[in-house]
């Protein structure tokens, strides 16, 4: 279980493919201190299992089923990615409760810088539209955030200058793929009203 707050923005050092999975070596000095084979660790959203660690760096096996749902298989060596360090008991919570278990993609539409902070609208598919609401979390590529507005297949966030420093999200250009992960209380909900499996 992960809280949606970025321990630090890491590197893709190299992707090895696999054919029906891929390696990923990963730097992140501070996420990596510490962590051990089989640990977990949040990229971009997605809870990966260490496989072994050196240097400041990890390696961490993923799927073709991850690659395909996530925006893991568009990443590209010399890229950044967002990490964070699973949530320890008895911490504190920064953010919300998020699984690491990505829901869907979204494309970053547009964004509006203002004077303090950037307005971003992201496209939200059909499927996840009754979980997103006005004022409630979502996690994109890892990172909690609260929806300003919802709109016919999309939402915006703001993202205050810490978040554009140390996140992927301050990087991020129109056209580009994100992570979406909605609020798990609310998929529970909706599985109780309507009695369907999500």
């Amino acid at each position: 279980m992960f809280t949606g707050i970025i321990d630090e923005l890491g590197d893709v050092v190299a992707i090895e493919d696999l054919g029906d999975a891929a390696r990923f070596r990963l730097r992140g000095p501070l996420v990596t201190e510490g962590a051990k084979h089989g640990d977990s660790i949040a990229v971009n959203g997605v809870c990966l299992t260490v496989v072994e660690t050196a240097d400041g760096e990890f390696t961490a096996d993923v799927m073709a089923e991850t690659l395909k749902r996530s925006s893991l298989g568009a990443l590209r060596a010399g890229g950044k990615v967002n990490l964070e360090r699973p949530m320890a008991l008895g911490s504190r919570f920064g953010g919300h409760l998020v699984q690491g278990h990505v829901d869907g993609t979204g494309t970053v539409i547009t964004r509006a810088p203002t004077e303090h902070w950037d307005i971003v609208r992201i496209s939200l598919p059909a499927k996840l539209s009754s979980y997103v609401v006005e004022k409630g979390s979502i996690t994109v590529d890892g990172i909690s955030l609260t929806v300003v507005e919802t709109g016919p297949g999309s939402f915006t966030v703001s993202l205050i200058p810490t978040t554009l420093a140390l996140t992927t999200l301050g990087l991020k250009q129109p056209g580009e793929l994100v992570n979406l992960e909605v609020d798990v209380i609310a998929k529970y909900v909706q599985h109780q009203q309507d009695g369907t499996t999500r």
